[in-house]
């Protein structure tokens, strides 16, 4: 249920780190490794927590509402039904929504303790962390964030509320370049959640779940993704224009954005969207290796290298 193999968003807490050490410790020097330490080893339990959380709902949602059954089903052979546990009868409801709701606890829990024992607590990032608390898990239950129109800013902001508080709760303050990162971050789930979206389309429609590729032409939804696809080479670039990331930054990050044309010729003129939806994940997770990569070698040698 919890999709655990699916361990992008966990990625924001090495990146973090990378980004306190390129960008001075802050208040965490002051705290010591072990508070540190501690401190990320609890926020990263509560978003593992939180993940699982609103994994476990969206099956359920889409157990009763019939789209996994569609979207998972025999006509479906390159998706594995294994992943849906209510779909495939391994688990019952009942027992998937216990699961939930367990899991939203102990986030909650991981979540608290990680605001007491951190070394600096703005307000900003202690909202932050309540925020994702309560919404998190509405991806698909309640609010049913994802199914009344907000889905793709919904998985962009989860990356962007796993990195910025974090780094706020480390340090105390809000950089220019840690934001971009962040936005960087959290673009890579929705561009690999918008192919899944695309060829979902018969399923989502049938339950009236509202996303872009629902709502829109295919015309209209190829361009929304390259839109996406545009707006994270956009800040890689024009971060290093501005002044705001180093001058060689989009020099490291460049296969991200070739590799990105690929995805979108391979999903929207080869057709290929699982395959397309695939690269993405893999891409996502490259690109967070190259960040981690560029703050470390600013924190060795400098912005100017």
């Amino acid at each position: 249920m919890a999709k655990l193999d699916i361990y992008d968003y966990y990625l924001s807490v090495p990146l973090v780190v990378a980004m306190v050490a390129a960008t001075g410790s802050g208040a965490a020097a002051g705290a010591g490794v072990g508070v540190t330490l501690a401190v990320l080893v609890l926020f990263l339990g509560g978003e593992v927590a939180m993940s699982a959380a609103m994994c476990t709902f969206d099956d359920v949602t889409g157990y009763r509402d019939g789209s996994d059954a569609v979207n998972y089903g025999p006509d479906a052979p390159a998706r594995r039904l294994a992943r849906k546990p209510l779909v495939a009868g391994t688990l019952t409801e009942p027992q998937a929504i216990r699961f939930g709701w367990a899991t939203v606890a102990a986030c909650v829990l991981c979540w608290l303790a990680a605001v007491a024992l951190a070394p600096a607590r703005p307000v900003w990032a202690v909202a932050g962390v309540a925020a994702l608390a309560v919404c998190g898990f509405q991806y698909s239950w309640w609010l049913r964030i994802s199914y009344n129109g907000f889905q793709e800013f919904f998985l962009a902001a989860l990356g962007w509320f796993f990195v910025l508080p974090l780094y706020g709760l480390l340090t105390g303050r809000f950089d220019g370049f840690v934001a971009v990162q962040a936005l960087v971050f959290g673009l890579g789930p929705l561009l690999f959640g918008v192919y899944s979206n695309t060829n979902d389309i018969p399923g989502d429609r049938a339950v009236g779940r509202k996303t872009v590729a629902v709502l829109v032409s295919p015309r209209g939804n190829a361009a929304f993704v390259a839109g996406c696809s545009a707006l994270e080479a956009a800040l890689l670039v024009g971060s290093a224009v501005a002044g705001i990331a180093p001058w060689w930054f989009p020099v490291v990050m460049s296969p991200v954005m070739a590799l990105r044309a690929r995805q979108w010729v391979l999903g929207f003129v080869r057709g290929d969207i699982l395959i397309a939806r695939r690269l993405g994940i893999h891409l996502h997770r490259v690109c967070c290796a190259l960040l981690v990569g560029v703050d470390l070698a600013v924190a060795v040698f400098g912005g100017g290298l």
